[in-house]
């Protein structure tokens, strides 16, 4: 096959994949995630690094919107891998394996692919990061109404010069430039006194807006959604919150298309099996690599029903978790629950304290659970989506993530438009 050909098969081995999960669909995602580390490739954050689009369950219509809007910012060459049960996954991948060698495909593709994303006018930035560009005019900024034919350059004298102009075009005369005809007042009929119907989200990134702090000034807010399509982040949850700084003062969830759209999951996980992959996140997202590696490792031997290497697994996740320092200072005082924080929010008793004792407790009951020494009480249950912008509002936001990491959510949620009161 040549150069061209040993270099896109070494280029194989290291293939990159963005992984989507539809609401409901742990199992299929859970497999790629085994699958992947089996083959040495490796998981990708934003589409700019992806090779392969791999969307776990079948997407309803608000999330398959979304999908395809990952899919156009995906550079070429990319394959798309639609995933529909954990049992496919093998040969959904080797399938995109050989079409990621397939040269003719990705000049198809190369040429049919708008050269820019489509960014459908009616798109709400309410919504989930949908810009509105209709509203723009760009009649309205009339550069008819400038002249340049009635600028007359042969009469400028800046006085002093012999009346040469600073540009070099001797006796050059401004003069003839009617700034009457630029009316200032709507800057050359572009109306700033509301942004002359422009939308003020250049390059489609939404700008500050106002908004009174709590001491009466006026403070610039910035609506941010977190979600749906984030690293270790709650499968198709959407987090809209409203920033003055660096600090969350208003928030509002929803779920893309509902839990399980699409088509029913595999239904509820093993508990033990939701805790792991929850650890697996948090510790991640702290950057804590080896104790992640030990998390999903338990994880993926409870799911394959081994309890040798899931007991053994879990032991080195204990004690890699309560020895590692870098825990301690990234967890420590991230979303502080006391018991009145627990009895307002309705929340167990496993949510008291900080991130870090969270993360200590629920290690803790995954070692009773995967040891089978202690059975999980029923009615020590999950925490709702619903309360999630509640708890959210006041922490800054590089502590958002966490926060949400560190909580034992329900798997399957039902909220739908829940606002922060």
């Amino acid at each position: 096959m040549g150069l061209s050909g040993a270099l896109a098969r070494l280029a194989v081995r290291a293939t990159r994949v963005l992984v989507v999960e539809v609401p409901g669909h742990w199992a299929t995602r859970m497999e790629v995630e085994h699958q992947l580390l089996r083959r040495g490739w490796r998981p990708a954050w934003t589409p700019a690094d992806a090779d392969v689009l791999a969307v776990c369950g079948v997407p309803g219509p608000e999330l398959s919107e979304l999908v395809d809007r990952l899919w156009e910012q995906m550079p070429g060459p990319r394959v798309r891998a639609d995933i529909t049960s954990p049992g496919t996954v093998g040969s959904a991948l080797d399938a995109a394996a050989a079409l990621l060698l397939d040269t003719p495909h990705h000049r198809t593709d190369a040429q049919e692919r708008a050269q820019e994303p489509e960014i459908p006018e009616d798109a709400d930035h309410g919504g989930h990061g949908g810009m509105d560009h209709g509203e723009m005019d760009h009649g309205e900024m009339d550069h008819g109404e400038m002249d340049h034919g009635e600028m007359d350059h042969g009469e400028m004298d800046h006085g002093g010069h012999g009346g040469m102009d600073h540009s070099g075009h001797g006796g050059m005369d401004h003069g003839g430039m009617d700034h009457g005809e630029m009316d200032h007042g709507g800057h050359g009929g572009m109306d700033h006194s509301g942004h002359g119907g422009m939308d003020m989200a250049p390059g489609g990134i939404a700008l500050a807006g106002g908004g009174e702090d709590r001491d009466g000034l006026e403070m610039d807010v910035l609506h941010l959604p977190l979600g749906p399509v984030l690293p270790f982040w709650p499968a198709g949850l959407v987090l809209r919150c409203s920033l003055q700084g660096d600090v969350v003062v208003d928030a509002e969830a929803s779920v893309v298309d509902g839990a399980g759209a699409g088509g029913p999951g595999p239904g509820p996980a093993p508990a033990a099996v939701v805790w792991c992959d929850q650890v697996m996140a948090l510790l991640a997202l702290a950057g804590v690599e080896d104790a992640a590696a030990c998390a999903r490792r338990a994880r993926d031997a409870l799911l394959c029903g081994d309890e040798d290497a899931a007991r053994d697994a879990v032991e080195r996740l204990d004690r890699t978790v309560r020895r590692s320092w870098l825990l301690r200072s990234s967890l420590r005082g991230v979303l502080l629950l006391d018991r009145a924080g627990l009895e307002r929010h309705g929340l167990p008793e496993h949510c008291r304290g900080d991130a870090h004792d969270r993360l200590l407790s629920r290690v803790e009951r995954i070692r009773a659970e995967a040891g089978g020494t202690e059975p999980t009480p029923a009615e020590d249950g999950g925490v709702p989506w619903a309360v999630v912008p509640d708890l959210v509002t006041g922490l800054e936001l590089a502590s958002v993530r966490l926060a949400v990491a560190s909580l034992d959510l329900d798997p399957h949620p039902a909220v739908q438009a829940v606002g922060h009161g």
